[in-house]
């Protein structure tokens, strides 16, 4: 029997009275009956969230360890090679059947995997040689031949990594469990690996060893937990259908991917390597906002591509999904331009305070950037994409545009004025989308409702600050950051409570009242 998908259930009253009320789910394509899609989201994202903590607790373990037996020339080496090979392997994944999959809508779902299951290995089979020669190209650029070898090698990451795609499958049946316990394979056989060979003496190959039997070692478990049949099934139509999906994803991600090339390899110049090594700092810090909102939005994008003809519906889940995110990225963001330097100065000491400028303004742009974060995801469930590539491409002209002649005139300062202003130009696109493809949904309201909590709480810290002068010791530094992070919670209790309320019921397994 062949499974069937989605379908809401129940009188208009009742959607009503809850938008997304419970989806009958096909035997074969859920591994449960009937799901509140609320509930399950809910314990999708603990699920989520426990792994990415994993994943990071093994990465810090890994490198630690491996550290210890590897010299700096060895690091060195790995970063010009592993540069070269994460890069072909984010376009990849973004280039990529995943996603168009997951939204996918086939009656034959067995025969809709085969098929995007074919495309994956096409896209890969595609990319092998342009990998290659990214390749040769970077160790004769860098005039370090020691590194074709071992990058040539790891072009064996890109047929395991689509070896990998029947993961997708509990993916879209919401199955996170077993889509993280699928996932896990590679990251522990590959720290295991690695740090065996890298105590045998393998040096730099530890890195490759490792990184290639841990993507194979999730591969093989990955097709044997396949549910479905493994077999070749071209179709033109197809593959056109998920180019078309694709492309636009993989303009956005190049557009990206050029405004850190730019800055980087540019802004050796006019900021040196002191300013450039600034910039990859305050990049790593603001990382941890994305991070956040990606276990919200990669846990959701399964359960709205299953309602995604119900625009009331993706509106509300979008508004509470995107105020959930807010409430941990608008603290830190803000928290960030206004501890910035305290940060530096006591935390890494003064030679980083010279930074303090980029980070006091990537802090509030980290903020606003994360105002209607998600809405590509909301987008792409509807099976839309080319909003992501207008957006990358213009967010990213503007800041190489404004970037370089500012990082002459201004150094650091003018970089970071560059990025608020692609982050501007990437509010107003924001807002454009949610007008068109929202019921209801504004960004001027969402960006208020996200700031308020914050803004309290950064008023009297402020005002205590301005009492006390420039001159702080690391004690008043960090009492008033204590008070900072207990106004703002206590803000965010007061103004978000039926929201919190709504989605901590999700978790107790009880039906509550809706914010």
């Amino acid at each position: 029997m062949q499974p069937r998908e989605a379908q809401p259930i129940g009188d208009p009253g009742r959607e009503a009275a809850d938008p997304i009320g419970v989806v009958a789910i096909g035997a074969e394509d859920r591994r449960f009956g009937i799901v509140d899609l609320r509930r399950h989201t809910a314990s999708g994202m603990l699920v989520t969230s426990a792994y990415q903590i994993g994943l990071v607790a093994i990465s810090a373990l890994r490198g630690l360890i491996v550290a210890a037996f590897l010299t700096r020339a060895d690091y060195g080496i790995w970063g010009i090679v592993g540069l070269t090979l994460w890069t072909a392997l984010g376009f990849k994944t973004v280039f990529g059947a995943n996603d168009k999959y997951v939204q996918q809508s086939d009656t034959d779902q067995e025969r809709a995997f085969q098929r995007a299951f074919t495309v994956e290995l096409i896209f890969a089979a595609a990319l092998t040689p342009v990998a290659a020669g990214v390749v040769g190209l970077f160790a004769w650029l860098t005039g370090h031949g020691t590194v074709l070898a071992p990058g040539l090698v790891l072009l064996l990451l890109l047929p395991s990594a689509a070896l990998q795609f029947p993961i997708a499958t509990y993916y879209r049946r919401m199955d996170y469990r077993r889509q993280r316990t699928l996932q896990a394979i590679e990251p522990v056989v590959g720290a295991v690996v690695m740090i065996a060979l890298a105590a045998a003496g393998a040096g730099y190959w530890s890195f490759v060893g490792g990184a290639v039997v841990g993507s194979w070692s999730g591969a093989l478990v990955a097709l044997r937990a396949c549910p479905y049949r493994l077999a070749w099934r071209y179709d033109r139509g197809t593959l056109r259908s998920y180019v078309r999906f694709s492309a636009p994803l993989l303009v956005a991600g190049v557009s990206t991917l050029a405004v850190f090339q730019v800055v980087i390899l540019v802004g050796a110049g006019p900021l040196g390597l002191a300013g450039v090594g600034a910039f990859t700092l305050v990049g790593n810090l603001v990382q941890f906002t994305d991070q956040a909102d990606s276990i919200v939005t990669d846990t959701l994008y399964p359960a709205i591509c299953a309602v995604g003809d119900r625009i009331e519906l993706l509106s509300e889940a979008f508004l509470k999904s995107n105020r959930l995110s807010l409430m941990w990225a608008v603290p830190f963001g803000v928290g960030m331009t206004v501890f910035g330097g305290d940060l530096l100065r006591f935390g890494l000491g003064h030679r980083w305070v010279p930074a303090t400028t980029l980070l006091e303004i990537m802090g509030v742009v980290t903020a606003v950037h994360h105002v209607g974060y998600n809405w590509s995801a909301f987008v792409r469930a509807r099976g839309i994409t080319w909003p992501m590539a207008v957006a990358g491409a213009a967010v990213s002209l503007t800041v190489i545009a404004a970037g370089v002649p500012l990082m002459y005139s201004h150094g650091l300062l003018g970089l970071g004025i560059a990025f608020a202003l692609g982050e501007a130009v990437a509010l107003a696109i924001r807002g454009y989308v949610m007008v068109r493809f929202f019921t209801a949904v504004r960004i001027l309201p969402q960006l208020w409702r996200g700031f308020a909590p914050t803004l309290i709480a950064a008023a009297p810290v402020l005002a205590w600050r301005a009492t006390t002068g420039p001159e702080r010791s690391a004690a008043a530094a960090l009492a008033m950051f204590g008070a900072y992070l207990l106004i703002t919670v206590a803000a965010t209790l007061a103004l978000e409570r039926p929201l919190l309320h709504e989605a901590l019921g999700y978790l107790a397994r009880k039906r509550p009242q809706l914010a």
